[in-house]
């Protein structure tokens, strides 16, 4: 894209002025410069040109105006993606996504590797209206110091306005794609599914940073990464967290060096005590990353030669659900190991992503974009959170800001169709029974009620444990109150708790009963004609649904209705049966008489 818009033009200024702007810096140009009112246009002669037009003539001034130089996109090839450049090279992901945020949901957010100090990014909206506001308002403006520049990606496929599909009249058709950007009419791929996490020892966070922030600024540049250091978090801790968003082998690259510089440091330091690589990884891929009776943990022991340990679940917190991976060996063989450790985590993130979209799809009514439940589901701000105590990891708070974000504005616009039923209101509380071991009553409280104060705030929902039915009662029932994201989070979370707390063996799959109530009137049709409807139900979720016959109504004229089966067999269940009832509601509604004309207000 090698054509240019110079605005802010003098109205005095002519052709000849704008050249003398050019070649004082040195700057070629093709063809004639087409001035308008207040604007004009230039070609350039390839990319590089124009790039370093926007950097040097941006901010000059001609006959008491500042230039402003950007690619020229026609209106009609704007699009949804916007390229964002000179961003602050420390600039954390979670701050950057929070400022796109405010213009509209974002689909994409990559980083473009780059020979500057500063980052780029293409950014992809959800509309192109979201779009065009983000340039409006970040286009010119100052961060940490730093001018950002915007610019739109343009939209090859639009369709041409008039006979000629060379451009408008008088220029040139457009020069190839941007080196590194997405390729242009397919949607932009994200840089990194997951990124990479490690802890490292505290006294070695400044040899990392170096003199003025020089080595991490060096460690960035050459691996193409971002990385985040939370140095400030969890003052006083012996070691720090680092996320490290980049490609795969961005992000081995730079915790090999990561690993070196540490290395290098004990030995100035006459740090004699070993140093081993410690990963970061949610809880929800441990069991898969280890394998049945171990055997992938194992085989990369046997692959490499070193040793790896996990933490135990106890040291899992309702804050921090990560566990940490200790690799203890060489450099080499360390590096190696953690190419295929992470490798299988990003494979089970993948996973439970597909999992977790296609459930999204069959779930009318219900918000994922807000739940943050996931490794990779975004939406969960700091009021959802009231901050990990001493001990957590930094970044990574369980019922907070997820460290992998980096598919999080994807996520934000895939799942958003989900809570289209809701958007003209706020949904209906519901109540569901949930049944649990007995047992598992004092994890679920927690000590002195903690964790079930927590999942109540975190959730939304009001939980409270039912006295139990006898002395030998081997169930307990969970009253969960609350709008279906509410139900959805506190159930997720019970069920998850149940297998962290091993009440379900390695190769169980947690299985609860669920218990609705429905008026009598509608149980019909809950079941349907000849059972046909409840049959569907059943096929379509995996669930077992049953509607017990000869139920004697309750005070409140109704009837229970039982769901079992894994986590989302259950929500399934419960939404599609809520729908149903939503239905039934509806035709009960009186219709208004032919020809009734509506109450006029009274005037004042």
């Amino acid at each position: 894209m090698n054509k240019l818009y110079i605005g802010n033009v003098s109205a005095e200024a002519c052709e000849e002025d704008l050249e003398t702007v050019f070649d004082q810096n040195k700057i070629a140009h093709s063809g004639t410069f087409l001035i308008k009112t207040g604007y004009a246009f230039v070609d350039c002669p390839d990319e590089q040109t124009a790039q370093k037009a926007i950097d040097i003539i941006s901010g000059k001034e001609l006959l008491g105006k500042v230039l402003e130089v950007d690619y020229s996109v026609p209106k009609r090839q704007r699009s949804c993606k916007l390229q964002i450049r000179n961003i602050p090279p420390h600039m954390q992901w979670e701050v950057l996504d929070g400022m796109l945020a405010q213009y509209g949901p974002v689909e994409s957010c990559e980083q473009v590797n780059t020979d500057t100090e500063t980052a780029v990014v293409n950014v992809r909206y959800a509309a192109k209206e979201h779009a065009r506001l983000a340039w409006e308002k970040l286009n010119g403006s100052v961060m940490e110091s730093y001018t950002v520049k915007v610019s739109y990606i343009p939209d090859e496929t639009a369709a041409p306005e008039g006979p000629s599909a060379g451009g408008r009249r008088g220029f040139n058709a457009r020069g190839p794609p941007r080196a590194g950007s997405p390729g242009l009419g397919t949607r932009p791929k994200v840089q990194s599914d997951i990124p990479l996490r490690m802890l490292v020892p505290t006294q070695f966070v400044g040899a990392i940073i170096g003199k003025e922030g020089a080595t991490i600024r060096n460690i960035t540049k050459q691996t193409h990464s971002k990385i985040d250091i939370h140095r400030k978090e969890n003052a006083g801790a012996a070691e720090k967290p680092i996320t490290i968003h980049s490609t795969p082998e961005g992000c081995s690259k730079a915790c090999r060096t990561i690993m070196e510089i540490m290395q290098k440091e004990a030995v100035d330091t006459k740090f004699t005590e070993e140093i081993p690589l410690k990963l970061l990884a949610h809880n929800n891929f441990v069991g898969r990353l280890i394998g049945k009776e171990g055997r992938n943990l194992k085989k990369i022991e046997q692959d490499t030669g070193i040793k790896i340990f996990i933490s135990p679940l106890q040291e899992l917190t309702v804050y921090n659900l990560e566990r940490t991976i200790t690799l203890k060996g060489p450099i080499d063989a360390c590096s190696q190991a953690q190419e295929e450790v992470m490798k299988k985590i990003r494979e089970s993130h993948d996973s439970d992503m597909a999992a977790m979209n296609l459930q999204s799809n069959l779930i009318p009514g219900l918000n994922l974009n807000a739940l943050g439940l996931f490794s990779g589901a975004p939406g969960m701000g700091p009021s959802m959170s009231s901050g990990p105590p001493p001990g957590a990891h930094g970044g990574c708070p369980s019922f907070g800001c997820s460290p992998y974000e980096g598919e999080g504005p994807f996520w934000a616009s895939m799942l958003s169709a989900s809570s289209q039923p809701f958007a003209q209101g706020h949904p209906e509380s519901e109540t569901v029974h949930l049944f649990i071991p007995a047992l598992a009553v004092g994890a679920i409280i927690g000590k002195q009620g903690q964790h079930i104060k927590q999942l109540s705030h975190f959730a939304g929902a009001s939980i409270k444990i039912a006295p139990a039915e006898g002395m030998d009662a081997k169930q307990r029932m969970v009253i969960i109150v609350g709008p279906p994201e509410a139900q959805f989070k506190a159930q997720c979370r019970i069920f998850g708790k149940l297998k962290e707390e091993n009440f379900f063996g390695p190769k169980e799959e947690v299985k609860l009963e669920a218990h609705i109530k429905v008026p009598s009137f509608a149980a019909g049709r809950v079941i349907g004609k000849g059972g046909k409807t409840v049959n569907e139900l059943q096929n379509l979720t995996c669930a077992e649904v049953v509607v017990p016959r000869d139920q004697t109504p309750d005070e409140n004229d109704q009837v229970i209705v039982k769901i079992s089966g894994h986590f989302f067999a259950c929500q399934l269940a419960q939404r599609k049966i809520q729908e149903i009832l939503a239905q039934v509601r509806r035709q009960q509604q009186p219709k208004p008489t032919p020809g009734a004309q509506p109450p006029v207000p009274r005037r004042k």
